[in-house]
């Protein structure tokens, strides 16, 4: 009997041996929130970053597109004709080669169209390609390839 109780008294002590104390997991978690604290903002810094240079490369993209569409057409697509003229044929159009995208017209990276004007700034033989930003509305984060 006695040697039952020395057992039954060893797997207690084991069992208590064996968790972590209170104290043990503030430690970790104090550790993880001090990481998370110093992660996470350059994790969120490199995600604006990867969407700006996201929407420089579609609109550099786009600018290519549009510059095979004037070699072949000899103008570039007007405003009202706008950027699915490098996806379709528009109407009365001569020379015309398209698709001149393969894939469909992209959105910005965040989720609004590019707004293509003809003509741009630069007088009537030239565009702009701009995307609004995360915002969605013009303003100082708009971001434009400039005219061409």
């Amino acid at each position: 009997m006695h040697i039952l109780k020395t057992l039954q008294m060893g797997s207690t002590r084991d069992r208590r041996r064996r968790g972590f104390t209170l104290i043990e997991l503030l430690v970790v978690i104090m550790i993880l929130a001090i990481l998370a604290a110093i992660i996470v903002p350059r994790v969120v810094s490199r995600t604006s970053d990867a969407k700006l240079a996201k929407a420089q490369s579609d609109m550099a993209g786009l600018r290519s597109a549009l510059d095979q569409f004037r070699v072949d057409c000899d103008r570039y697509p007007s405003q009202e004709e706008g950027l699915a003229a490098l996806r379709e044929a528009p109407q009365g159009s001569t020379g015309w080669k398209g698709p001149y995208i393969t894939k469909e017209l992209p959105m910005d990276p965040w989720n609004h169209d590019y707004l293509y004007a003809q003509p741009g700034a630069a007088g009537p033989d030239s565009y702009a390609i701009k995307s609004l930003g995360p915002d969605g509305v013009e303003s100082d984060d708009d971001i434009s390839e400039g005219d061409k």
